[in-house]
């Protein structure tokens, strides 16, 4: 590391002021009683004391702060401070300060950056492991009942089959839903972009989902009627996935005898915003932010009851970034909630 001084020398100008005024009237005092007083020689005596005192006053005390400071560096150094091992070591003390303050904001940046992690880490095992239990003891439970004899029963064992087979079917799905997450996170996912007509497969989505929606008595709709194709460039395949997770969420916490709206309009010049609109329950304003989180719940009691993994919301928030665009939600509690996102127009 260079050496870079502080050029500030108030301190070595006072200090020598006052060792010359001292020294001077000391060697004035003595020629005085030798007779040989001549105020010439003094004043030369006095400018060279002046000098030689400055010159090692400053040195001292810049080379006494030096390695106090240089200290502070290795330390900053060994605490990997990148930022501070690239710059030159200065005796300047505000310069320091302002670097140490910076570094140590930095640090503290990171430590919570870290604490939010692990939270959030200790969350998500909780969260996979409750939603992985849940089918293996349901899977356990069938499995040890049958085998302490009511095998032999057949309508037992026909309905205990089903609904272990049931079971696995839901980890099969947690499994895959985890799987596309991580290659959707580790860029592994290729997407195929095609054009299609996102009008027409919206009404595929309905039709895939119609008997779902009949239950609750659900109205699935269009804003308006899309008698001409609107084209869209994207992988077909996996804006069908984000369709289907957003309208059976908006099923699973529909209101009965509610509506669910899909719109289709003009964004800027090459994008369109899909809306998916519901009249439901409602999403409470402090779950807005993690709603897109892996297996986060706004109802902690009964929503495992609709099914599913618990990771619908994050793979649409996954699939719709890796075509680089943008999904937005907006929701007031008790009144419903509305779920868009951004596609390219074809050319």
């Amino acid at each position: 590391m260079q050496v870079k001084f502080k050029k500030s020398y108030t301190f070595a100008t006072n200090t020598s002021l006052y060792l010359t005024i001292v020294l001077t009237i000391l060697l004035g005092v003595i020629l005085y009683y030798l007779g040989a007083f001549r105020w010439l020689p003094i004043l030369l005596c006095t400018i060279i004391i002046y000098c030689f005192s400055f010159a090692i006053i400053q040195f001292r005390i810049e080379r006494y702060i030096y390695k106090r400071v240089k200290k502070i560096y290795d330390d900053l150094t060994l605490l990997e401070s990148a930022s501070l091992t690239r710059k030159a070591i200065t005796t300047d003390m505000a310069t320091l300060t302002e670097e140490i303050d910076k570094f140590a904001r930095d640090k503290k940046l990171e430590i919570e950056t870290l604490k939010v992690r692990e939270q959030y880490r200790k969350e998500f095992l909780g969260n996979i492991s409750h939603e992985l239990k849940t089918p293996l003891f349901t899977i356990q439970g069938y499995i040890l009942t049958l085998l302490d004899g009511a095998i032999d029963d057949e309508k037992v064992r026909g309905k205990y089959l089903k609904r272990a087979s049931s079971a696995v079917e839901r980890l099969n799905y947690i499994v895959n839903d985890l799987d596309l997450i991580t290659k959707l996170e580790a860029g592994d996912l290729r997407l195929k972009p095609e054009v299609f007509d996102i009008a027409e497969l919206i009404r595929e989505v309905f039709g895939m989902v119609e008997m779902r929606a009949n239950e609750k008595k659900i109205t699935l709709t269009f804003d308006r009627d899309y008698n001409e194709p609107v084209l869209v460039k994207a992988d077909k395949e996996r804006i069908q996935q984000v369709l289907v997770n957003l309208i059976i969420n908006s099923l699973k916490y529909g209101r009965l005898k509610g509506t669910t709206e899909i719109s289709i309009e003009n964004l800027i010049k090459n994008k369109y915003i899909v809306r998916v609109t519901d009249n439901g329950e409602g999403i409470e304003k402090n779950h807005l932010e993690r709603l897109f989180e892996r297996f986060y719940r706004v109802d902690k009691s009964g929503s495992r009851s609709e099914g599913g993994s618990g990771l619908g919301l994050s793979i649409v928030k996954h699939i719709i970034e890796a075509h680089n665009e943008h999904i937005y939600v907006e929701s007031e509690y008790g009144v419903g909630s509305e779920f868009s996102f951004t596609l390219e127009k074809a050319e």
